[in-house]
């Protein structure tokens, strides 16, 4: 396969994903989880089975209207609210018993606005310094324009999960940063393997023979990237069908990120790299 001559494809690809979810990102954002936005998440399981619209009437009727309602296996529910102190929760928890039956109390999860913010600040410092960190290692251990192309790949990676995220209103909570970070290591493993044959294979290579080492390059290491995204994989998908819904967003965010980064890793960042080296003013290569 000609991985540089079809490039225009494998970018084009990533950006009717990505295109999207920036508009998705602007029209209706992320659905940030209480870890973020604050508030109060409960998830009830009724003994009998119960109507969301009934769910919905009772929340409306204690002025608790614009509280989101997620439909979950099993008759139950998950609600998000505004921020409530202890009595409030008791208070609603009381009357949706009296209205609409008995039913077990799963989860209660609490965040102060405050702490949310703080939580959402913390996350995003923590990926910047990843970010940095990432690109001085690959600078060190190559050469800038390989840093700059593994960066702009891990970056792929990161907006292909956000933008599926916000296309379908995935509930995005503190593990999400988990995961991001846990894709962004597994990612650039990947990308640095396929990096380092071309290295290996340039030496001394002109500009018309270029396409084809990288290329060759990539073909080398194929198998060793197939092999290993596909076996993480398996485990993900056996975790994320039989594993405990508390883990889902971070397994699903994994799911994505790591079938991204192995797209990228061979589509996306090899690619990017050529278009800069191509450009360069050398008529010839020499690592």
């Amino acid at each position: 396969m000609d991985f540089i001559g079809k490039r225009k494809i494998w970018y084009a690809i990533s950006l009717l994903i990505i295109i999207p979810g920036i508009i998705s990102l602007f029209l209706q954002g992320l659905n940030l989880g209480v870890d973020f936005a604050g508030g109060n998440a409960l998830q009830i399981k009724f003994e009998q089975e119960v109507a969301i619209e009934d769910l919905r009437a009772q929340l409306i009727s204690m002025d608790m209207g614009s509280s989101k309602i997620q439909t979950m296996e099993g008759n139950s529910y998950q609600l998000k609210t505004t921020y409530m102190d202890q009595t409030t929760q008791d208070n609603l928890l009381n009357a949706l018993e009296t209205a609409l039956g008995s039913f077990e109390l799963i989860r209660n999860d609490a965040v102060g606005p405050t702490i949310g913010a703080e939580l959402l600040r913390s996350g995003l410092i923590a990926l910047v310094i990843a970010i940095l960190l990432m690109v001085v290692y690959i600078a060190f251990r190559f050469e800038l324009k390989f840093a700059i192309a593994g960066i702009i790949a891990l970056v792929h990676d990161v907006m292909v999960v956000i933008s599926l995220f916000s296309i379908f209103q995935l509930e995005v909570d503190s593990s999400f940063i988990a995961a991001v970070l846990t894709i962004f290591g597994y990612s650039i493993n990947d990308t640095i393997v396929i990096f380092d044959r071309i290295r290996e294979n340039l030496h001394k290579v002109k500009k018309d023979e270029l396409q084809g080492v990288i290329n060759h390059s990539i073909k080398q290491s194929l198998t060793r990237s197939i092999n290993t995204s596909v076996s993480t994989l398996i485990l993900l998908l056996a975790l994320f069908f039989f594993g405990g819904e508390t883990t889902k967003v971070f397994v699903l965010a994994l799911i994505i990120g790591i079938t991204a980064g192995a797209y990228s890793s061979i589509f996306v960042a090899s690619p990017l790299w050529f278009d800069m080296a191509f450009h360069g003013k050398d008529k010839q290569f020499s690592m």
